[in-house]
């Protein structure tokens, strides 16, 4: 998705097994996050990946995560802001008499775009409200001091896909 604009599109090279349908209704896609519990984060950290699982919230295209001012994942945000991300539902294991026909249903979204650091009090209580909102219904408030050693990253989405696999759409 390019700035919140609802374009969806696979990666040029970018294939799907024969099985797997790709979700191009922004509905369902947004649904399928808002339906996540646990966004898997993938960063570059030299030569390797580095892939982590985390809490998050989604507000009008951008996702949001909140982490301690200090730390791995900081430092290679701060090396390079190219990110993947990746959350998944309806997980279903379909059993068969064969091994090789055992499969699992599930809907994904995966995604990528530029992990930006918000460094505004006003900006991170917008990210923070959105990660409460993927968890909860109620309204919270947070105080300064706690602000002020606490990371809001936001990820500015350039692009995300859907499968859904064994599931009607």
């Amino acid at each position: 998705m390019t700035g919140g604009c609802g374009v969806y599109f696979i990666r040029k090279g970018g294939s799907l097994p024969k099985k797997d349908k790709l979700i191009t209704d922004p509905q369902v896609i947004e649904s399928i996050i808002r339906k996540a519990k646990v966004m898997r984060l993938a960063m570059v950290e030299g030569d390797h990946p580095y892939l982590i699982p985390l809490n998050f919230g989604y507000e009008s295209g951008i996702l949001y995560f909140h982490t301690g001012l200090k730390g791995r994942k900081i430092d290679v945000i701060r090396k390079n802001p190219n990110i993947c991300f990746e959350m998944d539902v309806d997980h279903e294991m379909v059993e068969s008499e064969i091994a090789c026909k055992w499969t699992m249903k599930f809907r994904s979204v995966v995604g990528y775009g530029q992990a930006v650091f918000i460094e505004s009090n006003s900006e991170k209580r917008i990210g923070l409200d959105a990660i409460m909102r993927q968890y909860s219904n109620k309204s919270y408030d947070y105080l300064d001091e706690k602000l002020k050693i606490t990371s809001i990253v936001k990820i500015e989405i350039e692009s995300m896909t859907a499968l859904v696999f064994g599931h009607d759409v």
